[in-house]
């Protein structure tokens, strides 16, 4: 049950474990489902270090291929919204980031993401490539932080 999600999540943080908790947009749900989403994660105390927000990836073979996909000012309004009820917080963009124009990306930057995930692949699809990655930071006049374990 999404009760049991949210012990979980609990139970998570007393092992002393930091949390890693966000959404995919773009399935069907409504901008109320979105806003219960993040205020939902704005109410744990304290916020997740990191809150990735993914656009769906509609995969062949799945019930969700057919789905059409979100439109990216969504995706910023979704970020932004992020950044304002958790400051503190990682706000990553995520899946379905390779979809977006570079400058629907730049929007997402400036909206509040201040994480995305780096590399080739993600779970279960492709990345955007390292090299392009590092030149759209460049060009949004962002810079590259290493990570902190």
């Amino acid at each position: 049950t999404y009760q049991d999600r949210l012990d979980t999540l609990d139970n998570v943080r007393s092992a002393g474990m930091q949390i890693c908790c966000g959404g995919i947009i773009g399935m069907g749900e409504t901008v109320e489902d979105r806003a219960r989403l993040l205020q939902t994660l704005a109410t744990l105390d304290p916020h997740p270090e990191s809150v990735p927000i993914n656009a769906l990836v509609p995969v062949p073979g799945t019930p969700l291929e057919d789905q059409t996909p979100v439109d990216p000012l969504e995706l910023v309004r979704m970020v932004a919204t992020a950044r304002i009820l958790m400051p503190t917080s990682f706000v990553r963009l995520s899946a379905g980031r390779s979809s977006l124009t570079r400058e629907a990306q730049i929007l997402c930057f400036l909206a509040g993401a201040n994480s995305i995930f780096y590399g080739d692949k993600l779970l279960t699809t492709e990345n955007n490539d390292v090299d392009d990655d590092l030149a759209l930071i460049a060009d949004a006049g962002l810079r590259v932080k290493a990570c902190s374990a």
